[in-house]
């Protein structure tokens, strides 16, 4: 971590994206589920916490990355490439079957941990075993590209 925004600012930057989770209801898996099921008992209220994300980003990032570097870090990292392949569409498929089933997404559900519920400690459970069996899969691709050959481009 840079020494500019330092642990002070890592920390009160975390509690108000917690906090801003917690408002909004992404920590509650009732509300995301309402929110996905679009053709039932439909709850629009997320499409507000959305709406205002997309808005949010669209104005500050313009502005962001026109600074010479952020503010935690030496430059700048943005993707550089725009290539859809089978890892991504495989990748978005797990996480969206995942948000659906269990109604959590990564981030929030580190903030629900905080309530000790067994639904989101298994769930983060799964995700860290996810994470880690899923670098060690992009390790040996990287590796040896051949031998995983059918999920090239």
């Amino acid at each position: 971590m840079s020494s500019r925004i330092g642990l002070g600012g890592a920390l009160a930057s975390g509690l108000l994206f917690g906090a801003g989770l917690v408002v909004s209801g992404m920590t509650q898996p009732v509300k995301i589920l309402g929110f996905l099921d679009v053709f039932g008992a439909w709850d629009a209220s997320l499409a507000f916490v959305m709406i205002g994300a997309i808005g949010v980003h669209a104005v500050l990032f313009r502005l962001i990355v026109r600074r010479k570097a952020p503010v935690a870090a030496p430059r700048f990292e943005l993707p550089v490439t725009r290539r859809i392949d089978a890892p991504l569409v495989l990748g978005s498929a797990l996480f969206g079957i995942g948000w659906g089933l269990s109604g959590y997404c990564p981030g929030p559900s580190i903030v629900a941990l905080a309530s000790g519920g067994t639904e989101v400690l298994v769930f983060v459970a799964a995700l860290l075993v996810g994470s880690f069996l899923g670098a060690r899969f992009l390790d040996a691709r990287a590796e040896d590209p051949k031998s995983l050959s059918a999920l090239r481009p």
